[in-house]
């Protein structure tokens, strides 16, 4: 390449860039999934029956009504009869220990309702993201082919007077032929996107047209960042809830293994006589809670080992997407020293109008630009994908 092919490159890789810090409207979009996600709605109305069902079970016994009637034999023996009403409950401590673990099942349950509306919420995050894409990318695959059309016509008329040849109709068919399919299957992913919003939207119509993103804070360095996000992460506070209903469970469970207890009214009448009093039980803990103590014991150990594992992976998880953050942004501050690129498009066609550079010269160099911008939506695309998942505890 000369040095004008280079100079018309510099200019053309960046095409007017939207600022990053410019208000999106992809945050009214999560808003409204927020209300209208039938996930994160299927999500709420589960998680609030299981907290229903935490507090359901710490009660009473129900109380037992027994009533014999016995006939005497020989017939002067009498008949007996005895009625006992009794009312078994636990050892008192049972029902405290019962209810704490109900509250931190409950704190859990919040826990995990959070870290599934946040998954929802991430994927509507990504799917704007690559709408937006979409739709930078409409922008000049529509001047692209307007421009290309334009051309065609020009050569076309060149050819019938004599002035041009059918080698250059035939490179700018060809040309517009590559790109008026590069527009139809960029028009698609519009299409498929905007369907997938309005799906994640609960089937309200929801139609995102923006070009730009959404403002980015400034990161702090990766530790402080990562302090900041593991304090936030459900995953770990869900596991180490986790942690806590084990050791609810233990206690739970060696209350349980005290024994059960039942008081009662005991009514008996033989031979005329009666006789009425108190009646009381005790239960003696030999085999029903054999080895339920071990047991929890042993799921507590396992959460231990699991929040110790999600922590060694989730940091180094957060770690590459910071270096790539870092590295993605690097190559956008790069694009974004080049300035004045409409020019670029604008010299080709002057060069080419002044016989400067060939039909298949101009193509070839047209191509290399739009791939270069091309690239360039692609690497800003990844970045604020990139940026979504580093701020996902944000959501």
């Amino acid at each position: 390449m000369n040095k004008m092919n280079n100079k018309l490159l510099i200019c053309f890789v960046l095409l007017p860039l939207t600022t990053v810090y410019a208000q999106s409207t992809i945050d009214n979009a999560l808003t409204e999934i927020a209300k209208n996600n039938t996930a994160i709605q299927a999500n709420t109305q589960f998680w609030n029956t299981q907290k229903v069902q935490y507090k359901t079970g710490n009660t009473l016994y129900n109380p037992t009504f027994d009533y014999d009637y016995l006939n005497g034999s020989p017939a002067n023996a009498g008949n007996q009869t005895e009625i006992v009403i009794t009312q078994s409950f636990d050892f008192p401590t049972v029902y405290g220990k019962r209810n704490q673990l109900a509250n931190e099942r409950i704190s859990q349950a919040d826990l995990q309702l959070n870290a599934a509306n946040q998954v929802v919420l991430l994927e509507a995050k990504k799917v704007c993201i690559e709408l937006v894409y979409r739709n930078k990318l409409q922008i000049p695959l529509v001047k692209r082919k307007e421009a290309t059309e334009k051309w065609l016509a020009f050569f076309k008329k060149k050819m019938d007077t004599g002035d041009g040849t059918i080698l250059d109709v035939n490179k700018a068919e060809i040309q517009l032929l590559e790109i008026r399919k590069q527009f139809q299957e960029n028009s698609s992913a519009i299409g498929v996107l905007n369907e997938k919003l309005t799906s994640l939207n609960g089937g309200t119509l929801i139609i995102l047209k923006n070009v730009t993103y959404y403002e980015v804070p400034v990161l702090a360095d990766f530790e402080t960042l990562f302090a900041e996000i593991e304090t936030a992460d459900y995953v770990k506070k869900t596991l180490e809830q986790e942690k806590v209903i084990a050791q609810k469970q233990i206690e739970v469970s060696k209350a349980m293994a005290l024994p059960k207890m039942e008081v009662g009214y005991r009514y008996q009448g033989i031979l005329g006589q009666t006789y009425n009093g108190i009646h009381t039980g005790i239960s003696l803990p030999l085999w029903e809670s054999k080895n339920t103590v071990k047991l929890q014991k042993a799921k507590m150990a396992y959460t231990e080992n699991a929040i110790s594992n999600h922590a060694n992976e989730y940091y180094y998880e957060i770690k590459q997407l910071y270096g790539r953050y870092e590295s993605l942004k690097s190559i956008l501050e790069e694009y974004q020293k080049v300035t004045n690129a409409m020019q670029s498009v604008q010299l080709l066609d002057k060069a080419l109008a002044a016989g400067q550079i060939s039909v298949l010269e101009y193509f070839v160099e047209l191509n290399y630009y739009n791939s270069s911008y091309n690239s360039f939506l692609e690497i800003e695309k990844e970045y604020y994908d990139v940026m979504a998942t580093l701020l996902k505890h944000k959501l």
